[in-house]
């Protein structure tokens, strides 16, 4: 028998769980930049290198880079400046850098901390000359992170935008169109800036689809949508502006295209994004003689329902089932928010999948945001098994009470079940993985 033996049966929950846990981990591995970045360096030039980035693995790039960069052109100077979120920079995990300076700011609401980090790597670019190189590192998060409103636009006003954003449950598609026509130097206005110097993009994707310039917000990347996009999508949404913001959003937009000067030289490449994870994951169960089922990478819509939904085709498969099946998926949902409860949509996919399962024997989940980060909290998902259900009745907790008030956190941490990693240095968005066992008799 194989040495996943116990996953056959459903009486070693903790094999079960401990096999999740480690998949979970497996998945993440796969998409971590210190296997992304070496075999990629370009010549450096006759001018400066200059490294600027922002996201959640800003930090784990910029190192990475760094040790590649003096490991094969020592006498090359590299200079620059990253941000990432607090808690995602040089504290260990490979993420120190000597000669890219590493700045934090806040995630996902962004602090005056965001704004000054956007106007140092504004002001770091201009000025270059042709024969400057600008490598760009750019991860999930970076919208946040690096904050810089455009002219008679406040911080104040992008922040009550971005919340309002985030709590109607807007795709994250229509959130970044906002923040680029709000912006200063997303929407392709860093390489703008940096210009004529050649810019090198690298990116880590977290957005269903992989569309480079929706990562981010695209600093370096030209943007296909227009200020009326943007003001269309607010409006879609109900949500109030102030005067500033309508003006700016009315007056004929300036924002480079495709095909503009500034980009004529440069390149963009996406390092690792959800498929790759997903595809690690789907490779270690395969190796166990574990079916997979994957149902994609770029999974969208409100987190509950895709959980429900996700449960009942887990209920169906298990039907007829004589070894043992794993339905991945990955993507970004959306979470509505109509209570005060604590937890991201990891969880609460997670809570609707598990009020749909009602404690089926032999089914198990797990679902993580790859960051290490569900939300705004410190878990980065949860997991349950079929003995969560009886647990719960006996602590007197009612899953559909907690989902009305989006509390899946206080409900996977009354059970024990909250997966917490800390930051991971690497963000390609959701995991999640629904091991289903055959019925015993």
């Amino acid at each position: 028998m194989n040495a996943l033996s116990p996953l056959l049966s459903s009486d070693r929950p903790e094999a079960v769980r401990s096999w999740l846990v480690r998949l979970g981990e497996t998945a993440v591995e796969a998409v971590h930049p210190d296997s992304l970045l070496p075999d990629k360096l370009p010549t450096p030039p006759a001018g400066r290198t200059l490294v600027v980035g922002a996201g959640k693995a800003a930090a784990a790039m910029a190192a990475a880079l760094e040790r590649a960069w003096q490991s094969r052109y020592p006498e090359a100077p590299l200079e620059g400046l990253v941000v990432t979120r607090y808690g995602h920079g040089p504290q260990g995990q490979g993420a120190e850098c000597r000669n890219i300076e590493v700045l934090e700011a806040s995630h996902p609401m962004p602090d005056d901390l965001s704004e000054r980090a956007a106007r140092r790597m504004l002001e770091s670019v201009e000025g270059l000359g042709e024969d400057d190189l600008v490598i760009a590192l750019i991860s999930g998060g970076g919208s946040a992170l690096m904050t810089l409103p455009a002219p008679g636009v406040g911080l104040d006003e992008k922040q009550a935008l971005n919340k309002a954003l985030l709590r109607c449950g807007a795709p994250i598609r229509e959130i970044n169109t906002v923040r680029r026509h709000l912006s200063a130097i997303k929407g392709g206005r860093l390489a703008a800036a940096a210009h004529p110097a050649r810019v090198l993009t690298w990116l880590i994707s977290d957005v269903p689809g992989d569309e480079a310039s929706l990562i981010a917000s695209g600093p370096t990347l030209p943007d296909a949508t227009t200020p009326a996009d943007a003001l269309a999508i607010l409006e879609r949404h109900g949500i109030e502006i102030s005067s500033g913001v309508r003006r700016h959003l009315e007056a004929p937009g300036e924002a480079p295209r495709a095909g503009d000067a500034a980009f004529s030289r440069d390149e963009s490449e996406i390092l690792a994004r959800a498929r790759d994870a997903l595809a690690a994951g789907q490779a270690a169960a395969e190796a166990e003689g574990i079916e997979v089922r994957l149902l994609g990478d770029d999974l969208e819509g409100e987190a509950r329902e895709l959980g429900r939904a996700q449960g009942r085709m887990a209920l169906s498969a298990q039907d007829g089932l004589t070894r043992p099946l794993l339905i991945l998926s990955g993507g970004e949902t959306s979470v509505t928010v109509r209570g005060d409860g604590r937890g991201g949509r990891n969880v609460e996919y997670l809570l609707g999948l598990f009020s749909t399962l009602k404690g089926a024997p032999g089914i198990h989940a797990l679902a993580i945001d790859t960051d290490g980060i569900d939300g705004s909290e410190d878990n980065a998902g949860a997991i349950f098994g079929p003995a969560c259900w009886e647990r719960m009745l006996k602590l007197g907790l009612d899953p559909d009470d907690y989902l009305s008030r989006n509390d899946a956190y206080t409900f996977f941490d009354a059970l024990d079940d909250l997966i917490v990693t800390g930051p991971t240095r690497t963000n390609v968005n959701d995991f999640r993985a629904i091991l289903v066992l055959p019925r015993t008799s």
